[in-house]
Order: C-alpha cells, then structure tokens, then sequence
C-alpha cells in the first residue's frame, strides 16, 4: 500500500502512536486468522475477512474523496500487485496455521533484506557494501529461526518467508506506481483480489459457519481495514524514517498474544534470530535515511 507523500514531521508522537495502534491491530488480525484456520480452509478465510474489510475501507474511500479516489492510472500495475497480495496472504495464513504466531511474524519481518537485495535488479538502485552486510545478517537470522540442520528444518516456516518475498515484491511494486495511485485505490484493488481468489477455492470445499465464526470474521476484517487506517495516519503525521523502525512491535503484541491464547514462548532460536533480522532490517533504515538526506 502507498502512502501520503510527507515532506515534514509535522507531529511525531501522533505518528508513533498510529503506527504502534496499527501494529498491534495487525497482530490482533494475525491471531484471530490463526485460531480460524484449525476449522477453515485459507481460501474461506480470506474470502470471509475480505467481505468485512470493506466496511472500514468505504471509511477510508469517503475520507479521501469518495469515488474519485478510486481511479486507477496504472491497471498492470494494480492486477501485478494484487497477485503478489493474494499470494502473500495465501502463504502467511498456511504459515500461521502450523506455527506459534511470534515465529511466524518473525520471519515476515525479512521483507526489508528482500527489498534491498532486489533493488538493484528490479529498481536500479545501489546498494553498497553496508548494506549487503546488513542483508546478509538479517538472513542469518533466518536461517537461526529456521533451523536448517537435517530432519529438524522447521520446513513449515518456508511459508511466511515466501510471504515476506512476496510482500517485497509488492511493495516493489508499489515504489514503481505509486505516484500515480491513491492508496484506497491501491487498497480496494488488493482486497477485492483476496476476496475473489478465496472465492476461486470454494468448489474445494469449504466449512460450515457457526454465529461465533462469523462475528471472528467480521471482527478481523474490521481490525484489519482500521489497521490500515492507522499505518496511513502513522505516514501522513510523521516521516517514514521516524515510524518504520517501530513496526518491529509486533513481535512483541505477536509474543503476548501467542502465550495468552495457546501458551507459546518463543526459544532462543527464535529470540536471536528475530535480533538479527530486526537488526539488519534497522539497519538498512538507518543507511537509506542517510542516503536520501544526502541526495537532498
């Protein structure tokens, strides 16, 4: 998803704020989906949630305009993003369904070192020696939380790091067509994709929905698209370089949530893994904020 372009921090606080709110709602959706997919079938799950997404996203369509902020410049662009979406969420929700929700949410956070390995290929960007150096301990990292030593290779925890290449391709993406697109364009587009790609799943077989299932489902579509709301605040009141940093919250929501709902404590893998990523990841952060105030 695009953001407002900022030129100034106009009110920091606000922006951490948002940013820490939008993180913990993200996690809370990330939970609810895990509890769901022991009885359903992914493809329902993100049918289910997507229908309910949009009550906050006509929200967010009527606060930025209404209709006409809904044109789309770019239509591969949008149709390119949202399959890296609906594949993204395909591959974190089968990840969440067979590990604790911190590991999971751990490996995702290797969308940064993607980002960066792939800009020089896919964006034309240089990127130097400290920053390789950063990708490649925040792959260490991952291959600390993955455990690659024969039949103890956590194979499941392929899924969320093939979500995390597929997110830094989407936000590849979206780097490419971003200044000619709304973010609730952006938005509608990408939900209406999941939404219709859970759809595809249904002569699969899907399970029958008690009440308290679905007020689960209206619940995390509604967490999901307020979260959105907040991240897009979060941009708009602070500067990408002051907020992103604190994204890494989630790990701690995702290790308080965990251990409440299904008695998870992450290991000493997982502990210093999600340092090394979380690491790398600040510190590539650090080198493009540099670099972009030096090209100023």
């Amino acid at each position: 998803m695009s953001h407002p372009p900022t030129t100034t921090s106009s009110a920091p606080v606000k922006g951490v704020l948002f940013m820490l709110a939008g993180g913990a709602l993200l996690t809370v959706n990330d939970a609810v989906l895990k509890w769901l997919s022991a009885d359903f079938p992914v493809g329902q799950i993100l049918f289910m949630r997507g229908i309910f997404v949009f009550l906050p996203i006509g929200f967010l369509v009527w606060r930025a305009g209404g209709l006409r902020a809904l044109r789309v410049g770019n239509a591969g662009g949008h149709m390119l993003r949202a399959g890296l979406v609906v594949c993204g969420t395909f591959l974190f929700i089968t990840g969440l369904s067979y590990l604790p929700l911190a590991d999971a949410i751990a490996i995702t956070f290797a969308g940064p070192l993607f980002i960066t390995a792939l800009a020089p290929a896919l964006l034309g960007e240089h990127v130097g020696w400290r920053r390789w150096s950063a990708v490649l301990i925040g792959f260490l990292g991952v291959m600390v939380m993955v455990r690659p030593t024969g039949a103890a290779i956590q194979w499941v925890a392929l899924f969320p790091l093939a979500a995390s290449l597929a997110g830094a391709l989407r936000d590849i993406v979206t780097r490419r067509i971003a200044m000619g697109e709304t973010s609730v364009s952006l938005l509608v587009t990408t939900t209406s994709a999941v939404v219709l790609g859970g759809l595809a799943t249904a002569p699969l077989g899907w399970s029958p929905i008690a009440a308290l299932d679905l007020g689960l489902f209206a619940f995390a579509g509604v967490v999901l698209g307020s979260a959105h709301f907040m991240l897009i605040e979060a941009f708009r009141f602070a500067e990408a370089s002051a907020v992103s940093p604190f994204k890494y919250s989630n790990l701690i929501w995702a290790m308080i949530f965990g251990f409440a709902i299904w008695g998870h404590v992450p290991d000493a893998w997982t502990l210093g893994g999600s340092a090394l990523v979380i690491g790398g990841g600040l510190y590539i952060l650090h080198r493009e904020t540099r670099r972009r105030a030096a090209a100023k």
